[in-house]
């Protein structure tokens, strides 16, 4: 294992252990909001994952629950972190779900934007393992379905 592999792993472990926006949701008044659970049958993993947006199409709150491996649990935390420090509108959201989604589909051919997906790029490696992939992205689809619930598309 090369030296970002290990940073990697660390940095989804401290995820792992030290989750972000995992916890009661709590919409703030005049906000949409909406709410979505995924459920990975092959694993168990489960998310329900909520958000607020507001008449600027700004997320102005993000918030999950969940129970699974370290992979989801640590990718819906990484997840969280990017909406809430980049401050991402609605569509940028969509944006870095898709580059996201490039990237774990891209079996390990493509070099993510760290700048566009901040930690989310520390699950490159998990794009070699067909079966983890789902894990990686239950928390990106349940976002996705937020957004499409509110009218926001690609």
């Amino acid at each position: 294992m090369n030296g970002l592999d290990s940073l990697y792993q660390q940095l989804i472990l401290d995820h792992a252990k030290r989750p972000v926006g995992k916890r009661d949701f709590t919409p703030q008044a005049g906000n949409k909001t909406a709410s979505h659970h995924e459920f990975n049958p092959s694993c168990g993993d489960e998310i329900t994952l909520s958000i607020a947006v507001d008449d600027a199409d700004m997320i102005t709150e993000i918030a999950w629950q969940g129970d699974g491996c370290s992979i989801s649990m640590a990718s819906a935390s990484a997840l969280s972190q990017l909406v809430t420090e980049d401050g991402l509108s609605a569509q940028q959201a969509l944006e870095r779900i898709a580059a996201f989604r490039e990237m774990l589909q891209s079996r390990g051919q493509i070099e993510p934007d760290e700048e566009l997906l901040g930690d989310g790029v520390a699950f490159q490696g998990v794009s070699k393992f067909v079966m983890r992939v789902k894990c990686a992205m239950l928390a990106w689809v349940a976002l996705e379905a937020d957004l499409k619930k509110l009218g926001y598309t690609a």
